[in-house]
């Protein structure tokens, strides 16, 4: 994974500042030339005389006296997480699409069961599935975990969140008040959640501390810059050593001066955005619907010669998908005696059975039934009257497609 475009613009912010800081290692004390009516300043004089402003050595762009800021840093994203997510929701759903007398919807969890080999489902919008190249667990709650070879995403569902990368060794680790780590082979970063946090790089030797208080330290190589968030503060190159009182002196390089500018307070950083919770699996997978009044005769099982047809294009669509299984569910409604009726759903569950394998359906299938145990819709009004539609719903054979 490479480090995004935030975290590089801190990198480059760093460097630049660094440069800048860097460039006055080259300076020297400006010696200032002797008054014409002035005789110039013997040996014997003090080192810690007070200058004028213009007679001090200075860091390149600052006035005389004046510390460099402590360099700010981004906070990198967390883009990993997001772009993760969707492994941890089980893909459920077919392409299987809706025509004439077959009506596809998606199938409601209601209770824990194995959908595919490798793939198991609460019924909660929980979830466990594995492959070959790792495993995905869905608590149905916002929470989980994904490995997928190198990389290991832990969701908390409470803004928490932990990535690690071993092939780029990127890791990251944010907490539920905004503090956390982000790291690579080179950089580090450090957040405290209040303002604070630190930042170190490797490779340029950069370390930048921000306490959070308006304090902080900076070093990269020979450059060290020290801010007490007070108004006092130092900086020091090897060459240039400057002093910083807060009351506009300052001593640089041994000489005090006067109209030096305070330090001013280290800026506060952010945090790190919440880790957003995982989406819970709502669907088992997929059910074709088919009305009992589009295959059966009243209180019959065989198939109507002209409702062939409808089975012919459901083979056909159920072969287009290359569904490898499915289960074949008769119901009823109340009307009859709950014997008749369980006889009825068994015998016309395996009748759509038998003729779809006619049609070539390459799918396994069974074939099980319901009689009136499992009814879509009241056989009964609340006054105790007959409920004609609601019982036309419930005269169905339904067809289930497990997640695959």
């Amino acid at each position: 994974m490479n480090i995004n475009r935030r975290a590089v613009t801190a990198s480059v912010l760093v460097a630049a500042t660094a440069l800048a800081l860097g460039a006055c290692g080259s300076s020297k004390p400006q010696t200032p030339a002797a008054s014409p009516t002035t005789d110039a300043p013997t040996p014997t004089q003090s080192a810690t005389q007070s200058a004028a402003p213009s007679a001090a050595s200075t860091v390149p762009g600052y006035r005389p006296g004046e510390i460099p800021p402590i360099p700010l840093f981004a906070i990198p994203a967390l883009d990993v997480f997001a772009s993760n997510a969707d492994k941890a929701v089980i893909q459920t759903a077919s392409s299987l699409q809706s025509v004439p007398g077959i009506t596809v919807s998606p199938a409601k969890c209601d209770g824990t069961g194995l959908v595919s080999g490798t793939t198991v489902l609460g019924g909660d919008g929980s979830a466990v599935s594995t492959t070959d190249n790792g495993s995905v667990v869905n608590s149905g709650q916002g929470a989980g975990v994904i490995n997928e070879g190198p990389i290991s995403v832990v969701y908390g569902g409470d803004g928490t969140g932990v990535y690690s990368n071993s092939d780029t060794q990127v890791s990251m680790n944010v907490n539920a008040d905004g503090s956390g780590t982000y790291s690579t082979p080179t950089e580090s970063y450090v957040i405290d959640g209040h303002g604070g946090g630190n930042y170190s790089n490797s490779a340029t030797s950069e370390s930048i501390v921000n306490h959070g208080d308006g304090s902080g330290n900076y070093s990269r190589q020979e450059i060290s810059i020290i801010n007490r968030g007070d108004g006092t503060g130092s900086y020091n190159d090897g060459k240039l050593s400057i002093i910083n009182n807060g009351d506009g002196t300052a001593i640089v390089n041994g000489t005090t001066i006067t109209d030096a500018p305070k330090v001013e307070k280290v800026p506060q950083i952010g945090k790190f955005p919440p880790i957003g919770s995982l989406k819970p699996v709502e669907s088992c997978g997929t059910v074709i619907t088919l009305e009992d009044g589009v295959l059966f005769d009243f209180g019959k099982s065989d198939i109507r010669p002209d409702a062939a047809q409808t089975l012919s294009t459901l083979a056909t669509v159920l072969n287009n998908a290359k569904v490898p299984t499915a289960h074949i569910y008769g119901h009823t409604d109340s009307v009859s005696d709950e014997a008749f009726n369980q006889k009825l759903s068994e015998d016309r569950a395996n009748a759509v059975s038998t003729q779809l394998k006619k049609e070539g359906v390459s799918a396994t299938l069974d074939a099980t039934g319901y009689g009136e145990t499992k009814p879509v819709a009241p056989n009964e009004n609340p006054d105790g009257s007959d409920n004609p539609a609601g019982r036309a719903l419930n005269r169905r054979v339904e067809i289930y497609i497990p997640a695959f």
